[in-house]
């Protein structure tokens, strides 16, 4: 911004110091100056994208690559520590926010504790100023998948917020965003098979199983594909012991899907 503020400045001065018009000269200078407003932008947008790559990836490793609940935890709460100050970094922008969240998921995910509640709360609030920004900065939908299955799967009040009318409606949205969407597909399915509803939760799945790759996530892609998977076969097996031919027992409880895009 710097750069404008002289071009523009010493347009004013030619201007001033001259017997007639300098209007073409004055054009040039404010291109010029939109011109490099733009490249630094695009530099700007670059060095996020790199910083959020990044991110992507430490979460897919934290989730899918370490076994060891400690391990996890330290890393997690790394990426939190580099989300978070990405997030002060560029204020006006979800991706950090989301990532900042998802994070804590993780950290969450891994302590089965009561500290996982509060960690659940504070992704909870990151997870919906994200999306006042933008919900699907991460991935069509992706945000509004994160709260909905934050809201399916959390105790619901006095222990935590866990509402499941609140969890249909944000998967709902996830889905209109990216009906065909690995992770909208998955989670409305874990949702779904909490609510007994069998059948529709196997054609979720299999919508999840079909889903394309994403470019770049391809452990995150191939780590929930394998929870599909499981829950996939969990159902399946649930309805033989029900009744010994094909119906569910009502209530079917999954183990927790891992949250995060």
């Amino acid at each position: 911004m710097a750069i404008i503020v002289v071009l523009a400045l010493g347009a004013r001065q030619v201007d001033r110091s001259s017997n007639g018009p300098m209007t073409p000269r004055i054009l040039l200078v404010a291109a010029m100056a939109l011109a490099l407003s733009g490249a630094a932008f695009a530099a700007e947008d670059s060095r996020l994208q790199t910083e959020m790559d990044g991110l992507s990836k430490g979460w897919a490793h934290v989730n899918y690559e370490i076994k060891d609940m400690h391990a996890e935890v330290a890393e997690a709460q790394r990426l939190e520590t580099q989300a978070a100050a990405l997030a002060r970094q560029y204020p006006d922008r979800a991706e950090p926010l989301a990532w900042q969240a998802l994070a804590l998921l993780c950290e969450a995910d891994a302590r089965h504790d009561l500290k996982s509640l509060e960690l659940s709360r504070s992704a909870k609030r990151l997870l919906e100023r994200a999306a006042r920004i933008d919900p699907n900065a991460i991935g069509p939908g992706s945000i509004y998948a994160n709260l909905g299955t934050l809201y399916a799967q959390l105790p619901g009040f006095p222990l935590s917020f866990g509402d499941p009318d609140k969890a249909r409606v944000y998967l709902e949205k996830a889905l209109a965003a990216n009906p065909n969407g690995l992770d909208a597909n998955y989670f409305y399915a874990d949702y779904l098979a909490r609510q007994g509803r069998r059948e529709e939760a196997v054609q979720a799945l299999e919508r999840a199983l079909d889903a394309p790759s994403r470019p770049g996530r391809e452990l995150a892609d191939h780590g929930r594909k394998w929870e599909a998977e499981q829950l996939l076969e969990k159902i399946r097996r649930k309805a033989k012991i029900g009744d010994g031919r094909t119906e569910v027992a009502t209530g079917v409880a999954p183990k927790p899907a891992r949250r995060g895009n």
